[in-house]
């Protein structure tokens, strides 16, 4: 988040002229995982078999389950796709994953002012239209080269100073306030829990990242 703000204050220069952020979600991202394609990733960088094989072996155990639902809510799958939920290792392979369209976006698209935090990643620039066309780019590449698929209600592009939606609070120039629904959810799970309990500190720390004295001392009475 603070790298975020970094790169927003960049470029609209200190909120002297104005800055435009597309930002992007990625449909499921951790069962859309083509894990072929993956597994084809790591080989390009693992020389060992041997654990090449093992890694096979951990994605190739998420649940079938799982996989057959995914398919009967979106069209035919042409190779297994999702990561053990769960799994440390998932949150690794995701980022291995998801590398190739970090250097896509970085070295084909030359999006200088580009952050991703797991499936929502946001790019900024001075120029609405140039976002525009990028959003088209990034589209064609994440069906075609990784077979995945931007959530078509979490696709935006809107002025800094209106307010980006990003990892849980809406950030403004000056300060970042908690999303409404995250909010909720909050007082929703935090009520009659003790100061010490994990979930209590978890939200707590969160809190610490944004302008929410007033909630923190709330849930923590």
């Amino acid at each position: 988040m603070n790298r975020f703000h970094a790169f927003a204050h960049k470029v609209s220069k200190n909120h002297t002229c104005t800055c435009w952020v597309l930002k992007c979600d990625i449909r499921k991202l951790f069962v859309s995982i083509d894990q072929t394609i993956l597994l084809k990733i790591i080989s390009l960088y693992i020389p060992d078999q041997k654990i090449v094989s093992l890694i096979s072996e951990i994605v190739r155990s998420f649940s079938r389950d799982v996989i057959l639902a995914h398919a009967a809510a979106s069209s035919a799958m042409t190779s297994p796709t999702g990561l053990p939920l769960g799994n440390l290792t998932s949150q690794l392979l995701v980022n291995v994953y998801m590398n190739e369209f970090d250097q896509y976006a970085k070295h084909a698209l030359k999006a200088k002012y580009y952050v991703r935090y797991a499936d929502d990643f946001v790019i900024w620039s001075q120029n609405k239209e140039r976002l525009e066309e990028i959003r088209c780019h990034v589209d064609i590449f994440l069906r075609e080269r990784l077979k995945l698929e931007l959530h078509p209600h979490k696709v935006s592009i809107t002025t800094f100073a209106s307010g980006v939606d990003f990892l849980g609070w809406v950030h403004f120039g000056d300060h970042r306030v908690l999303r409404t629904s995250t909010k909720r959810r909050m007082l929703k799970h935090t009520v009659g829990l003790d100061h010490s309990n994990p979930t209590m500190q978890s939200y707590l720390g969160m809190l610490r990242h944004g302008n929410a004295a007033k909630l923190r001392e709330r849930i923590s009475r």
